[in-house]
């Protein structure tokens, strides 16, 4: 497939699909056949010239150290793009099941491409995108993964085929005896709940999402409805619906608002083709469809599982990287000696080889918790029991649908981004604990009574 290379003449054959933190993502709406029912995942590179979110160019030598026992990414000359496509098929397909993950393939591009590729879908990007990062020029290759949005033979036939994609984000509360004091707050409120305050603060979004990821990960179907109901009312960047493959519901670069009234008119109404239920009752018989595949499935299982790697939290696993490194622990210099607690000073103890599987269980688990799931339907036609596909029954409508689910977005982190976790879970506690200390202040002051007593 690599002898392939797409050069400025293809671009036009593909179109904006959405877009994370870090890649790209088009489809193919062209007639070669290779790339019918793909889409292209190319990575981007901030503005600000800083190093891009999942890095560039080489391996460091610590990566090298930390990945080295995988001897199928070592023996790929070691730069970045081959190695995330190798880290997907050795790393992550084992531990997710190979089933529901596509590992992809690498295709070379021209830098020619790439720049008629950024012309061309610029002005799809939401803006604040477009201000953060644009695609990175430098690279050879894009990673070409078939589109799970669509069941391709029975779209090419005329067939209908509707997925939804979700961010489940983490699906545990953290433990870890490292977590300091003062930051216990982890243990009982997810890390979801308490980043919402922190995006809310900074005007990403407009307001704070219900949905829990404790209750998607929960195995209740009933908190499993209710997970998805909470997803469609404020989708962001966590919740997107397609109908064969073009966008229905949510947003292509992700922070849409709350879910309107003309919005979910748009919805049930866009349903009629697949949900066979009187109007006003589509929309309730998707999220019921969507829960009980989540349910049947059992991919979330397995994902809580690799989220789980991650057993010291940030808060342990910052002094194994300072280990892996071999710098002095910044996290310990900030603490005044009083506050740098045995169970620290063990971590820095600890066999380099220990401290090498800690950071990268971690990093690993932070593919985990950031990854997306694409669950794609196809109502079954009358009794239709040849298919490969797993199927479920919708009780609600009477119907049969073949269903498919894969992890996409499995992107491996950087080493380097073990700092900005540590960073970013500072910033999330804290901003999370003052909006409790204004919601209390306010909550006592609202129960003084005219005399300036405070009513019990």
């Amino acid at each position: 497939m690599e002898e392939l290379i797409l050069d400025q003449k293809d671009a036009a054959d593909w179109v904006y699909r959405g877009e994370g933190a870090a890649n790209l993502v088009l489809a193919y709406t062209g007639s070669y056949p290779v790339f019918i029912g793909k889409v292209m995942r190319i990575q981007k590179a901030p503005t600000n010239g800083k190093q891009g979110v999942n890095g560039n160019g080489e391996f460091t030598a610590h990566e090298l150290l930390l990945w080295g026992e995988i001897k199928e990414l070592m023996s790929s000359s070691s730069t970045r793009e081959i190695v995330e496509q190798l880290y997907v098929k050795h790393v992550i397909s084992p531990l997710l099941g190979p089933n529901h993950v596509d590992a992809g393939m690498r295709i070379l591009v021209t830098k020619e491409f790439l720049e008629s590729v950024e012309r061309n879908v610029i002005c799809e990007r939401p803006a604040w995108r477009v201000d953060a990062a644009q695609i990175d020029m430098h690279r050879d290759f894009v990673l070409l993964i078939s589109d799970h949005s669509l069941f391709l033979n029975d779209t090419l036939k005329g067939g209908m085929c509707i997925s939804v994609e979700i961010k489940p984000k983490c699906g545990f509360l953290p433990l870890s005896r490292f977590i300091a004091e003062a930051n216990a707050i982890k243990r009982s409120v997810t890390r979801f709940e308490m980043h919402q305050a922190l995006k809310l603060h900074q005007e990403e979004i407009s307001e704070l999402s219900k949905y829990d990821p404790l209750d998607l990960f929960s195995n209740s179907r009933d908190r499993i409805h209710r997970a998805i109901k909470a997803l469609y009312a404020t989708p962001q960047n966590n919740f997107r619906v397609f109908l064969n493959g073009s966008l229905l519901f949510g947003g292509l670069g992700g922070g849409t608002e709350s879910t309107s009234f003309v919005t979910s008119e748009a919805f049930e109404d866009a349903l009629k083709p697949v949900i066979k239920a009187e109007n006003g009752m589509r929309t309730m018989s998707f999220i019921q469809l969507v829960a009980d595949a989540f349910y049947a499935s059992g991919v979330l299982d397995r994902l809580l599982e690799v989220q789980k790697l991650d057993s010291l939290d940030i808060e342990g696993a910052i002094h194994a990287y300072y280990n892996v490194i071999s710098q002095p622990c910044m996290v310990c210099r900030e603490l005044n000696e009083n506050k740098v607690s045995n169970c620290f000073t063990s971590l820095h103890s600890i066999p380099l080889d220990e401290s090498l599987k800690i950071v990268k269980d971690f990093l690993i688990a932070a593919t985990a918790k950031d990854c997306s799931l694409m669950v794609s339907f196809r109502p079954r036609e009358g009794k239709d029991a040849g298919s490969s596909y797993d199927n479920i029954h919708l009780e609600s409508t009477k119907q049969a649908f073949d269903y498919k689910v894969y992890f996409i977005d499995l992107d491996l982190k950087p080493l380097k981004k073990m700092e900005d976790y540590y960073e970013l879970d500072k910033k999330i506690v804290s901003c999370y604990s003052q909006m409790l200390q204004t919601e209390h202040g306010v909550d006592k002051a609202s129960r003084r009574n005219s005399h300036g007593t405070i009513l019990r």
